[in-house]
Order: structure tokens, then C-alpha cells, then sequence
């Protein structure tokens, strides 16, 4: 379904594009539609995204072709070399071996962006371990979900309160639980870097619109494929730093930001939250090149008075969310850069992007990354993709997996449209998915929360667009006296329960939600 075998040209392994992206009837006479992210005088040919063998060989082959090269940058600990950081995972890992673990072992890890934090992560999948990344927002409810779904054996956190909710659901099968230094007695030297291109990496949870969250496990072939072909398309090398202020639990800043800076032998300067000041301050101390955020982040540094400063670097990229066109105009007007614009999600990383060289289109995504096939299904428009890229299947949900599926095209849930370039637009969503400040929202599991408040006789929750949140979370409720503070009651009971980017933005009182002869709650007329 999605896989490659080890050293086989994607050339010859995917196939090129649809006539519905390419406008031919004949696309086997053509180049794919992503040679066009191809730096001058590379063939498709010679494109091998997963020649390394897995990750961590890519990261440990970077580290040893320049030893001493900064790679990853915060505030405490300063910058960190390359074979600094070969030794300092190789010594957690030897930890994490020495309690126990074992390749193929899940491990939760929950804390905010850190040196500790990235070489913990790093030596659990040198040893072979699947990292699960929880939310640090999350709540005891959405903890315990992730720890009884996973099964891990061990945690990395930052937090007591969250520790205590690890340790509380994991029940009669007790979960290992230290801080992001991993501070356990050293043991003998365990084998490195061995997972084979198949095995899982990361265990992500995402959003769907039928009950919680869905485990999706990232092969090393996946995250791999998907972190090169970014390499290639947004021409990143040694000599670039990025400036990540985006948080590690989350794909876009883990598997995008941080492997893909590993995988290009570039440096990180991490960030413990963003802040427009702050961004402008840290590219200028450290001489950064790259910026990769989300709308939101883009829309504070549209209201900065010192917007023009953003000139200085070599690119910026905008994801999780899509990028209001007038926002991409106002950035490239008075801050002199042009966004390129991405299209990504948890089961399949990286998918679609605006060119690095060529007409960046504000609206659009762009055109297929190397290695990626995509096409629109005939009658609904849902966006297909395949590809190593691709992952293989939800986490002990085969009924999911196979609703997902068609003849090994993975269905996004998202409606798409091409241009007359061949330039994809994401034009709506099968799903009812929110995307809230970047992060991945679905109406049930904020329903659920607020029916269980005493007041509430049924909910119904949108998405309805915001200029700062892409989409703010929106609940209309049925029952209650209009006069009886309801409305900031529901709002203070999902704080307790929900984190913050899934908590209502508004709570709306209705006499009756709008119904159909069958009962079900019609949405769409809550949008007018």
C-alpha cells in the first residue's frame, strides 16, 4: 500500500500524477507533477527518499559528516553539537534499554520544547521505540484516553499533575515515568539504530468526528520519505536554521520541523512558545533562514509593527490550517516574504506544497511533493493521495483503516479542486472537522463533554471561520433559561475537561437545534 523497497527510485515506483492534475489524457508521457519541486540538474531518477535505511542512520550519518556543527539551540542548555548529540542519545537510550524497554515498546512523551526533550525523543527511536506525543494542554480525560489506547511502558514528562494522570489510568500495568532528562542509572551499550524502514516511529493521535481520538503509528519509511521530500522541495541544507516555535507534540513541528532539519544537517533553534517580538529578535541573534508556522502565528505578525523584519529570511512556511489569501498578500506587501503554502496531515505527513521556484498561489497548496500521488475521487472531489508518505493503517482500528481506504488511496475527508496550472485548493471537508489555531478539533468529543453538564439538554458544535483561529470552536445549546449565566458557565466546565484550543470560543442558546425527519441535528443550517 504504501511501501517502497529499500533503494528503488521513486520514479520507477510511483506512479506519476492523474490527468486530473496534469489536464492530459496521457500522464505516463510526462514527468510526475512533483519533478516541478526539483532543484535544477536533479533527475527524477536520482531521487531516493528513503536510500538511509531509516531515520535516526539519516540524523547519525548528518552528525558524523560534521561533528561539531551546531544543531539544536533553547535558552538553558545553548547550542548543541552534532556529536554531542550522537552521545547524549546514545546514553539515554542505553538508560531507557536498561529499565526495560524494548524496541517496538510505546512511550508517551509529553513536555514543552526542549534540548532534553528532542535527544530523549531522538534516543527512544535509535533504540527502536514507538514515541507517543501527548498534548501538554491535555486533560486528565484526554490523557487517560492515550495512555489505555497505546499501552505504553514508559513517559516522559515535565508536569507532577500530569504524571499522576499517567500513573492513575495505567492501572495494573504501572507506566515508568521520568522527566525529559531521563534521569535513570546508565546501562551497558544496547544496539542503535536498527528499526527497519517499516517499523513504527511515532504513534500520533488525531481528530476525526466519531468518538476519540485514532492512534495512527508512523512507519520510519513514512516520516523518513516525507522529511526528505521537504528537503528537496524547500531546498534546505546545512547552512540553514530554522526557528521552531511550534510545539513537539504535533506533527507539523515534530515530524516536519525537527526530523526534516535533521535529515538536511541544518540547525534548530527551539522556542518555548511563539511570540511576534521574539521571533524577530531570535532570527536576528541567531541568523536564522526559516520560519515554519501556522495562521494564527502569521496573523500576529501581521498586526507587528516590525512585520518588515521578516524580509531577512530565506523562507517561510504556513501549515496545519489553511492560509486566508489576504493574510498571505498583506505578509508579502509589507513584509517582504511570500509564504509557501502546505498541505499535510497526521496519517500521510507531508502531501502538497507551493513551489519554491515558481508562482507561490495564495488560496492553493500547491502541486504533489516528491514521492506523492494524488488524485480526486470521481463524483465527491475527496482528495486521494498514496505514497510512502502514506501510513498503513489506525492504530488497532481495522474498521476504520478499511473505511479509509480505496484500492491503496488513502481518503483525506478533505474536497479539492485544481487550477488551470495544476495547483490543488483545498475547497472544504467531507469530515467535520475543526481546525482550530492549527490544531485538530472534532465536534463529538466537545459534545460529549458539554452534554454532561446538568443544564444542557443536547449540543451541537461548529467551526465558523476567525481571522486569528482559522476556525473558532462554536457550541449552540438546547435547554436552560437565556438568563441563568449558562452560556459562561459551559465555557469554565469545558476549561476543566477540554484543552484550550477544543474549548468553545461561544456558547449560543437555542430553543431547538435544527433537526431532519430522522432526528439528526442539520449542521449546515447552524452556519446560516
Amino acid at each position: 500500500m504504501n511501501s517502497l523497497p529499500d533503494r528503488t527510485p521513486v520514479a520507477v515506483a510511483i506512479p506519476t500524477i492523474c490527468k486530473q492534475q496534469c489536464g492530459v489524457p496521457d500522464p505516463t508521457e510526462i514527468r510526475p507533477a512533483w519533478a516541478q519541486h526539483l532543484p535544477a540538474g536533479l533527475a527524477v531518477a536520482d531521487v531516493d527518499l528513503v536510500g538511509a535505511g531509516n531515520l535516526t542512520r539519516r540524523w547519525v550519518a548528518r552528525w558524523e559528516t560534521d561533528p561539531t556543527a551546531p544543531v539544536v539551540f533553547d535558552e538553558d542548555g545553548g547550542w548543541v553539537t552534532g556529536d554531542e548529540l550522537e552521545a547524549r542519545t546514545r546514553r539515554i537510550a542505553d538508560r531507557l534499554n536498561a529499565a526495560g524497554l524494548v524496541a517496538g515498546d510505546r512511550v508517551l512523551m509529553s513536555a514543552q520544547a526542549s534540548i532534553d526533550l528532542v535527544v530523549a525523543h531522538i534516543a527512544a527511536l535509535r533504540l527502536g521505540l514507538v514515541v507517543a506525543p501527548v498534548n501538554t494542554a491535555y486533560r486528565e480525560r484526554e490523557v487517560a484516553h492515550v495512555v489505555a489506547d497505546a499501552g505504553p511502558r514508559a513517559a516522559v514528562v515535565d508536569d507532577s499533575e500530569r504524571a499522576g494522570w499517567i500513573v492513575a489510568a495505567s492501572g495494573a500495568n504501572p507506566v515508568l515515568v521520568v522527566g525529559p532528562e531521563v534521569d535513570l542509572p546508565d546501562g551497558p551499550g544496547a544496539a542503535l539504530d536498527n528499526s527497519a524502514l517499516d517499523d513504527p516511529a511515532v504513534l500520533l493521535y488525531t481528530s476525526g468526528t466519531t468518538g476519540l481520538p485514532k492512534g495512527a503509528p508512523l512507519s520510519h519509511r513514512n516520516l523518513l520519505a516525507s522529511a526528505q521530500a521537504v528537503v528537496l522541495a524547500w531546498r534546505w541544507t546545512p547552512a540553514d536554521r530554522l526557528v521552531l516555535a511550534l510545539p513537539l507534540f504535533h506533527l507539523h513541528g515534530l515530524g516536519v520541523g525537527l526530523h526534516g532539519a535533521l535529515c538536511a544537517g541544518a540547525s534548530v533553534v527551539l522556542r518555548p512558545g511563539f511570540a511576534a517580538d521574539d521571533l524577530f529578535d531570535v532570527s536576528q541573534t541567531h541568523q536564522a533562514s526559516l520560519f515554519f508556522g501556522v495562521p494564527t502565528m502569521y496573523a500576529r505578525l501581521a498586526q507587528s509593527a516590525r512585520l518588515s523584519e521578516l524580509a531577512r529570511l530565506r523562507l517561510c512556511v504556513s501549515g496545519s490550517a489553511p492560509l486566508p489569501a489576504d493574510l498571505h498578500a498583506a505578509i508579502e506587501e509589507r513584509g517582504g516574504q511570500r509564504i509557501v503554502e502546505r498541505y499535510g496531515m497526521t496519517e500521510t505527513v507531508m502531501n502538497v506544497s507551493n513551489p519554491y521556484d515558481g508562482d507561490r498561489v495564495p488560496g492553493t497548496v500547491g502541486l504533489a511533493l516528491p514521492g506523492v500521488d494524488l488524485r480526486l475521487d470521481d463524483g465527491t472531489d475527496e482528495i486521494l493521495v498514496r505514497g510512502p508518505n502514506v501510513f498503513s493503517g489506525y492504530w488497532r482500528r481495522p474498521e476504520a483503516t478499511t473505511e479509509s481506504f480505496t484500492d491503496g488511496w488513502f481518503r483525506t475527508g478533505d474536497v479539492g479542486a485544481f487550477d488551470s496550472n495544476g495547483y490543488l485548493k483545498i475547497v472544504g471537508r467531507r469530515k467535520e472537522l475543526i481546525i482550530s489555531g492549527g490544531y485538530n478539533v472534532y465536534p463529538r468529543e466537545v459534545e460529549d463533554v458539554l452534554r454532561t453538564h446538568p443544564g444542557v439538554g443536547d449540543v451541537a458544535v461548529i467551526g465558523v471561520a476567525d481571522p486569528v483561529w482559522g476556525e473558532a470552536v462554536i457550541a449552540f445549546v438546547e435547554g436552560g433559561d437565556p438568563a441563568s449565566g449558562l452560556e459562561a458557565a459551559l465555557i469554565t466546565f469545558a476549561a476543566d475537561q477540554l484543552a484550550p484550543y477544543k474549548r468553545p470560543k461561544r456558547v449560543h442558546q437555542v430553543d431547538r437545534l435544527p433537526r431532519n425527519a430522522l432526528g439528526k441535528v442539520i449542521k449546515a443550517e447552524l452556519h446560516e
